[in-house]
This record gives structure tokens, C-alpha cells and sequence, in this order.
């Protein structure tokens, strides 16, 4: 039998260029995913210094000023430094319990930013139920806490992980009925569809005029979420030490700061999604010429991406301000009060609020 060796060759060179498309789609894949955890990194660092040089503001003090210019190099500092400090472990605690916790809050809080389109169509997933999985996996965070608490075998550290499921429980009801208003609103689950509603009358069709008991509902229930102050009860310092992260140290115990502040940035892209129209300019056309007219955004281009990220980091950032300045302005609620407030007053409010967004949708049929 002949073998013909310009065939053998083909094959080869057929195989390797198989194999080679089989790596530039893997690293096509990879690339979107590394470049969203790199914005989410530089957005968190940005979130640490504002909440620092804000803070300084309001109590008439000196902020971070010597690591970078204007003190902004001064969380990568913080975080260096506890990445080299040494990790203790209790030594009669759950120690799998005790290592996993800090990892699963993190992980469900990150899942949450692929369904977030942060210029036109810029979204690492489109699914159908955007908002909902953005809820379900927001769920598992408090499960990371508790795991956190019963793990460290600490009588402080386990009634901040329990504080940590009652508070969750307790708020996300209210603000899954919020969520399911805007999704009535809009006739769809998906987040893309949620903004390209809101883009049909500019300026006057963000969710923020149509649903005004809504937004108040989901930005304290948000709030409550992220475990800001009013509502750090599980981590309250005057009662439980440092709540669940009482035995933590070195980069475990950093990792539950930087879930705060992941779960703090979310929570404020998706406030900018369901109300305050996304990407879009939505500036009313009286003040814009014609062709700058909401459609800049949807020109494909990097123009018009880049315009669309720098407007939802905007309007995101906007909300940050108002929730650092409520941070340092209130004062911490007690544990009765947070589950009064949100099963007698925001799960009623809530509903009431579901109700006349359906029986409205009824009647425009």
C-alpha cells in the first residue's frame, strides 16, 4: 500500500489549524470575562476611595493622601498588605465551613454582573430571566455568611451569620415584588429588553416616574442587601465584635470586605438598569440637535460603546454617592427594627405597589 505524502501533510496541517481555532475560541471566550473582572476590580477601588474621601468630607477631616496622588493607590495598598499576613484558623472550629465561606459569598456576587448590559447590547449573558437569576444567585450569599459563622465556632461570629439570613430573607422579598413590577412594566425578564423599554420616551420613560414607590422600596431594600449602614446588623461591632468575620484574618477576611463592595457596586448598576434607563443619554430632544438624538449610543462603533459605559457608570455612581453619604449621616437601626421595617411596612408597600402596576397593565389592554 502507497501513502501519498502531500495528503499526509494536508491531514496534518488540516489537524493543526483544527487545534489552533479550538484555542482562539477558547481564549475569544476567556477575553470578555477577564476584561468584565478587571473593570469590576478597578470600579471596586474606585468605590474605596470615594467611600473614604466622602467620608473625610462629611466629618471635616483628612482623608487618604499619601499612598498615590490624592490617596487613590491606598486600597491596592490595604489589599497588598493583607494578602501577606498569615491566615489563622480556629482551632476547634469547622475549618472546610470556615475556608469555603468567604469564597462562596464572593463567587455568587460576581455570577451577578453577567447579566448586566453596561453599553448597547454589551452583556456578557442576555438570558431571559436576567433580573431573576440576578436574585437567585444573590440568594447564596448569606449562605457563605452563615457557613462563616457556624464554622468559626464563635458565639459572636454565628449570631452575625444568622443576623446576615434573617436580614436577607427579610428584604429580598420586598425587592423581588419590586423587581417584578419593573418586569411587568416592560413585558420581559431580560435586562437589555428592561433598558430598551425605558428608551421609547427618553428622559420621561425611565421606570424611575413610573414606579416611584418602587425605587424607594428597592433602595432601601438594596441597602438592607449589601448590609449598609443602617443595616449592618450582622456585623455590628458594638454587640458582636465583628459579627461573622470576628475569627477571619489576612486575605479571608478581606475577601468579605470586597464582597460588600462588589455586592454594593451590583446592586447600584441594577438600580441604573430597572429605573434610570441604562446606557441611554435620555436627554430630552428640545436641548439636543436631531441627530444626536438617543440613537448615538446605537451606532456600532467604539464611539458610541465607550459613550454607553461612561453614562450607566455615571448614573451608577450617582447612586454610590447617596448610598456613602447615607452610610455616614444615619445611625444604626436595632436588629427589631430592621425585620419591622421590612416585614410590616416595605413587604406591604411592595405588594400594594405590584398590585396597581397589574391591575394598570389590565386596563391598558
Amino acid at each position: 500500500m502507497i501513502i501519498d505524502t502531500t495528503e499526509v501533510q494536508d491531514i496534518n496541517s488540516f489537524s493543526r489549524l483544527e487545534f489552533l481555532n479550538e484555542i482562539y475560541g477558547i481564549i475569544w471566550m476567556l477575553v470578555p470575562i477577564f476584561t468584565l473582572v478587571l473593570g469590576i476590580t478597578i470600579g471596586v477601588l474606585v468605590i474605596v476611595w470615594l467611600e473614604r474621601e466622602i467620608s473625610a468630607g462629611i466629618q471635616q477631616r483628612i482623608g487618604p493622601e499619601y499612598a498615590g496622588p490624592l490617596g487613590i493607590l491606598q486600597a491596592l495598598a490595604d489589599g497588598t498588605k493583607l494578602i501577606f499576613k498569615e491566615n489563622l484558623l480556629p482551632s476547634r472550629g469547622d475549618t472546610r465551613l470556615f475556608s469555603i465561606g468567604p469564597s462562596i459569598a464572593v463567587i455568587s456576587i460576581l455570577l451577578s454582573y453577567l447579566v448586566i448590559p453596561f453599553s448597547y447590547h454589551l452583556v456578557l449573558s442576555d438570558l431571559n430571566i436576567g433580573v431573576f437569576l440576578w436574585i437567585a444567585i444573590s440568594s447564596i450569599a448569606p449562605v457563605g455568611l452563615l457557613m462563616s459563622g457556624y464554622g468559626s465556632n464563635n458565639k459572636y461570629s454565628f449570631l452575625g451569620g444568622l443576623r446576615a439570613a434573617a436580614q436577607s430573607i427579610s428584604y429580598e422579598i420586598p425587592l423581588t415584588l419590586c423587581v417584578l413590577s419593573i418586569s411587568l412594566l416592560s413585558n420581559s425578564l431580560s435586562t437589555v429588553d428592561i433598558v430598551e423599554a425605558q428608551s421609547k420616551y427618553g428622559f420621561w420613560g425611565w421606570n424611575l416616574w413610573r414606579q416611584p414607590i418602587g425605587v424607594i422600596v428597592f433602595l432601601i431594600s438594596s441597602l438592607a442587601e449589601c448590609e449598609r449602614l443602617p443595616f449592618d446588623l450582622p456585623e455590628a461591632e458594638e454587640e458582636l465584635v465583628a459579627g461573622y468575620q470576628t475569627e477571619y484574618s489576612g486575605i479571608k477576611f478581606g475577601l468579605f470586605y470586597v464582597a460588600s463592595y462588589l455586592n454594593l457596586f451590583v446592586s447600584s448598576l441594577f438600580v441604573t438598569v430597572l429605573y434610570l434607563g441604562g446606557w441611554n443619554i435620555s436627554i430630552p430632544y428640545i436641548f439636543v440637535p436631531e441627530l444626536f438624538e438617543f440613537e448615538i449610543i446605537k451606532v456600532g462603533t467604539v464611539f458610541g460603546t465607550t459613550i454607553g459605559i461612561l453614562i450607566t457608570l455615571a448614573k451608577t455612581y450617582l447612586f454610590l454617592f447617596i448610598s456613602i453619604t447615607t452610610r455616614w449621616t444615619l445611625p444604626r437601626l436595632r436588629m427589631d427594627q430592621l425585620l419591622n421595617l421590612g416585614w410590616k411596612f416595605l413587604l406591604p408597600i411592595s405588594l400594594g405597589n405590584l398590585l396597581l402596576t397589574t391591575s394598570s397593565q389590565l386596563f391598558s389592554l
